[in-house]
């Protein structure tokens, strides 16, 4: 695997493309869920590539800084493993590599992300935490979890 860590403006066209697929392509038709991904924070953000061995993106998170998701916390979304890879511990090394960089670029602060609910075990054994109730994102449960290290 190949990481790479690019603010938005640092993205090669084919970079950006190939995101766009792979988050389409779980978020929208695997998981039958319409509604619009590009939601203005792209810009914003840092962008976490993994790339397998034949050059495919296989792996994706992106990086926000306090005051764009979260008023109070920096965060990681759309969290993504290809299907090729599903079953290998991509999904692990991803969040992990994610934290790190979340961690380097802007400093060690209050991490709060957004759980798809199926995934709350996942999320747990990396430290973060559920606050408050589910509740429906683009008709999917989530919750709200926090991993706090101001």
């Amino acid at each position: 695997m190949l990481w790479k860590t690019l603010a938005f403006n640092d993205l090669s066209l084919q970079e950006l493309y190939d995101i766009m697929v792979l988050r389409q392509s779980v978020f929208v038709v695997e998981q039958n869920c319409p509604y619009l991904d590009a939601d203005g924070s792209d810009q914003k953000a840092f962008h976490v590539l993994g790339y397998d061995n034949d050059g495919d993106l296989v792996a994706y998170s992106r990086l926000l800084t306090v005051g764009i998701t979260y008023t109070d916390a920096i965060s990681i979304g759309r969290v993504i493993s290809s299907e090729k890879v599903r079953g290998e511990g991509i999904g692990k090394t991803l969040m992990k590599f994610s934290i790190d960089e979340i961690y380097r670029i802007f400093g060690k602060k209050k991490l709060t992300i957004s759980a798809q609910c199926y995934l709350i075990k996942f999320y747990e054994n990396f430290g973060f935490q559920i606050v408050g109730e589910s509740y429906l994102e683009d008709d999917i449960p989530h919750i709200k979890m926090v991993m706090n290290n101001s």
